[in-house]
């Protein structure tokens, strides 16, 4: 959901790539959150954070602390920023009505925190503001 966010926010400033600890398929809950706003994020794939540990980065944003403890260590990544989110339940550990309630409070969240990274990085009052 934050590749989907930020590439909505403002990725006509960044190159947003995204990847997992433990890469699967995007979970159908993440997809309709998304489409809810408009996003759509079904064309995403799930890649392994191994692939990028090579790249050189302006910023590595982790999002949960799973990924924060497992994360490798990105030696080209001129920042680091962390900021933890509730990891959905795993499929069948909630009711959907609860699984999706979290899906939709955890993407609420994590757009509010990267309209403030995009503002911030960018200097621009206007991200995420319609006009």
């Amino acid at each position: 959901m934050a590749e989907g966010l930020l590439r909505s926010i403002a990725g006509d400033r960044f190159e947003v790539e995204s990847a997992g600890v433990d890469p699967s398929s995007i979970r159908p809950e993440a997809i309709e959150a998304m489409n809810e706003i408009g996003i759509d994020i079904s064309h995403q794939k799930s890649k392994p954070v191994e692939q990028f540990v090579n790249e050189r980065f302006d910023f590595v944003i982790t999002v949960c602390d799973n990924a924060k403890e497992s994360c490798p260590i990105f030696r080209n990544a001129a920042e680091k920023i962390h900021k933890s989110f509730e990891d959905p339940p795993a499929p069948g550990a909630a009711t959907p009505d609860e699984t999706f309630a979290i899906f939709r409070r955890v993407r609420d969240e994590i757009h509010d925190f990267l309209i403030e990274f995009a503002k911030t990085t960018l200097k621009e009052e206007r991200i995420g503001k319609s006009d």
